[in-house]
């Protein structure tokens, strides 16, 4: 095996760690959770490591109370592993667009000391790859003094600037193991594909995609089999665009940057998606500060943006990262791209999402949730829609946008948005409503 004299066990690599350290973790599908379960076996020696990703996939159960004196999670995006740790104040969140994460490394805002990362097996010309999550790892590998990488032969291969050369690589673990699978198009229901169905309405032919993570996304995409010369350019994708690219209704032609080829900065999937990116040169993984860059997103033309939200309230503002105080994920390329697209000639920012959550509490509201996160301000949003419908709120005053709002309510919460409304505007002229 080449370049033997740096292969080490999980165990003998995480001993290059020290208290006191800044700790990133390679996230999404890339997570290596053998490399931090053999840091959390270290837990007793170890003493304030700080641990930085954004979301992250495994069994990890970072919450053992062992752990607290150890590791403090500081988290850039909170997902399902972290959230217990981060609200019950073992660790933290900070609030950053995520096209902006890698300037707080290489600035030394958030200064790396050892990164630990997942790649594909190295070639020939000793260059691994980043593999499904080029994102902001390829800032923290440029920038941490030491890198430990576990190197898995069922990492796909991916093309574009998540190269590493094990020369930059300290300490290489051999261990291969089955990536997390994700299957989107198994969490639906009847509003979710009618919102599928309303969204690709909006979506011209020529349309540059930006697509978000979770169900609504996969339905769009199912409803697009009619469209011509799409373009993909996406903080991450799924599944969903495998079958678009292969009947060549996502061709890329019409792209400016990039054309012929699908720009991405992480995916997460199932096994069919890393086979169908692994080695492949259509597909083409990028750092994050690129890809989420409005500048750089507007660029293409049409750029139809897709992501949700938690709530929205009357005026149009968004809260997408919080349930009151409780922090649920976080700012992730929302604004990114929303801004993006919102500059982009002929483009659409879309808000898509249900009308009520699942136990039926309504997403549209007179005021947000005290507590509540902001994260794409009224002065950006434009399209949203429910499974009741779409409304455009670029260039509507407060009282239009409001009306045009409880128009998307579910209809048992329409009379109380109605309330809302007159308690809050009543006094006001009601021209042009």
């Amino acid at each position: 095996m080449m370049y033997q004299h740096k292969y080490r066990t999980a165990a003998e690599a995480v001993q290059l760690i020290r208290s006191g350290q800044r700790v990133f973790i390679h996230g999404s599908a890339a997570t290596p959770v053998p490399l931090v379960k053999a840091l959390q076996k270290r837990h007793a020696e170890l003493e304030d490591v700080e641990l930085v990703s954004i979301t992250m996939l495994g069994e990890l159960d970072l919450m053992r109370e062992e752990y607290q004196r150890s590791f403090f999670m500081n988290s850039l995006f909170v997902s399902a592993s972290v959230r217990d740790v981060v609200n019950q104040g073992r660790g933290d969140y900070v609030p950053v667009f995520l096209s902006q994460i890698p300037q707080l490394f290489k600035k030394k805002i958030l200064s790396i000391d050892v990164a630990l990362i997942q790649v594909s097996p190295p070639d020939k010309h000793g260059f691994c790859t980043l593999g499904t999550s080029v994102d902001i790892a390829r800032a923290a590998v440029d920038m941490a003094e030491t890198v430990i990488a576990q190197v898995n032969p069922l990492m796909p291969r991916t093309h574009g600037n998540g190269m590493v050369h094990v020369s930059k690589i300290d300490v290489l673990v051999d261990h291969t193991m089955e990536l997390p699978v994700v299957n989107y198009s198994s969490k639906t229901d009847a509003a979710v594909a009618r919102i599928g169905e309303l969204v690709a309405s909006l979506i011209p032919n020529g349309a540059t995609l930006q697509l978000g993570i979770g169900n609504i996304p996969d339905q769009v995409l199912k409803n697009l089999s009619g469209h011509k010369n799409l373009g993909l350019h996406t903080e991450m994708f799924s599944d969903g665009v495998v079958p678009l690219i292969e009947k060549g209704i996502i061709d890329n032609s019409l792209k400016k940057l990039n054309p012929g080829r699908s720009v991405s900065s992480f995916l997460t999937g199932t096994r069919r998606l890393y086979d169908f990116v692994d080695d492949n040169p259509a597909v083409v993984m990028m750092d994050i500060g690129y890809v989420n860059d409005p500048s750089v997103i507007r660029q293409n033309p049409a750029v139809v943006a897709v992501n949700s939200a938690i709530e929205i309230d009357l005026t149009g503002q968004v809260c997408a990262d919080s349930i009151g105080n409780y922090q649920y994920s976080g700012i992730g390329g929302q604004m990114d791209f929303m801004q993006g697209a919102s500059m982009s000639e002929n483009g659409m920012p879309i808000i898509a999402m249900p009308s009520v959550t699942k136990k039926g509490i309504s997403r549209i509201t007179p005021f947000l949730k005290e507590g509540a996160g902001v994260v794409t301000t009224r002065g950006h949003v434009h399209w949203v829609v429910t499974e009741y419908g779409i409304a455009d709120l670029f260039g509507k005053n407060m009282q239009q946008r409001a009306k045009l709002l409880i128009g998307l309510a579910h209809p048992d919460h329409r009379e109380d948005l109605e309330r809302a409304f007159h308690e809050r505007f009543g006094k006001r002229s009601m021209q042009r409503i």
